[in-house]
């Protein structure tokens, strides 16, 4: 992974050129679409690459889009938030991939070193029933390289609707916090839902369109939480609004098919306690994440040499016959 990792001067010149203010999304799907001239797969295609070979060129472009992303995420961190110079040399050169990119990102707490372990894998995978995993093999099934691949996914993921949920669930953490203070009750988490529900808007965080339960994602990082900074106020109010939400949103809501916690509940406040507040760049490490997920499943799909994909067609006669179904 170490060797794969290898980004070209001119792809490292082009992210620093970015100017600062474009977000940090868009800086890593174009940094990754421009490490494509590196692709395996387009070279051999070619040159007239057999289809029965197709996943081991895929293969080798998979692992290299997994061992870049975090390194051109690094290099985008650098240049939205810090000085867009090189980045931090490695002492340890035998540090994993999670602890890596911690240290390229300026945090070198062993604690946070751990938490970036669990951050990857509870994100890397997905059975491809969301916006990004779907778009990544969609994408590869036109033979479209993984490159051009994980840069369409990447686009999906910064979707407001996608990616920036962990961000909602910080934001509504954070006003009550600015709301009631450090000493918040459970009393004012329930005044704080009644009044969401009142503005128009939702609880981000809980909910999920598959799971009928506490996601166990949260759970892990919640007691991750709670195993390590048990004392850090964002954490206890995480646990609290844990301990009341569920049951209070059938309450409000009686349609709501699941009151329970997901993914996104938990990690924003993870990070919080280690001064991580750049949330512009909370779907970048999404991403980064990710791209362990998309990429095997993109390699599995040319490995079975799954067909390109084509949406049903409907006519407008049968769109009329729908209507007519309608009650």
């Amino acid at each position: 992974m170490k060797e794969r990792s290898y980004i070209p001067d001119e792809t490292i010149d082009l992210i620093r050129n970015f100017p600062r203010t474009l977000h940090p999304m868009t800086q890593f799907s174009m940094g990754m679409m421009a490490c494509q001239s590196m692709s395996n797969f387009a070279t051999q295609y070619q040159r007239g690459l057999a289809k029965d070979q197709y996943w081991e060129a895929m293969y080798d472009d998979s692992i290299n889009v997994i061992a870049k992303s975090s390194k051109v995420a690094a290099l985008v961190f650098n240049n939205c938030f810090r000085d867009g110079e090189n980045l931090p040399p490695f002492e340890d050169d035998k540090l994993d991939f999670g602890a890596k990119f911690s240290h390229m990102l300026g945090h070198d707490d062993e604690d946070m070193f751990e938490l970036m372990r669990l951050y990857i894998v509870l994100h890397m995978d997905h059975e491809g029933g969301n916006v990004s995993a779907h778009t990544n093999r969609l994408v590869g099934s036109a033979l479209s390289d993984p490159y051009l691949s994980y840069s369409a996914c990447i686009n999906g993921l910064a979707g407001p609707l996608h990616g920036l949920a962990n961000q909602e669930c910080l934001k509504f953490y954070l006003e009550i916090q600015e709301k009631y203070g450090k000493n918040w009750t459970k009393d004012d988490i329930v005044e704080h839902v009644h009044q969401t529900f009142d503005s128009g808007r939702v609880v981000p965080g809980y909910g999920h369109a598959v799971l009928r339960k506490t996601d166990p994602r949260f759970t892990n990082q919640l007691n991750f939480g709670l195993k390590h900074f048990p004392e850090d106020n964002l954490i206890q109010l995480v646990k609290a609004c844990y301990e009341v939400i569920p049951d209070l949103l059938p309450k409000i809501k009686p349609a709501i098919a699941n009151p329970y916690p997901n993914i996104d509940a938990c990690s924003g406040s993870l990070l919080m306690h280690f001064g991580f507040d750049q949330f512009d760049f909370y779907t970048v490490l999404f991403g980064v994440s990710r791209s362990f997920g998309v990429m095997s499943a993109l390699l599995w799909d040319k490995a079975l040499g799954l067909p390109i994909e084509r949406p049903d067609s409907v006519t407008v006669e049968g769109l009329l016959k729908i209507c007519e179904n309608l009650d």
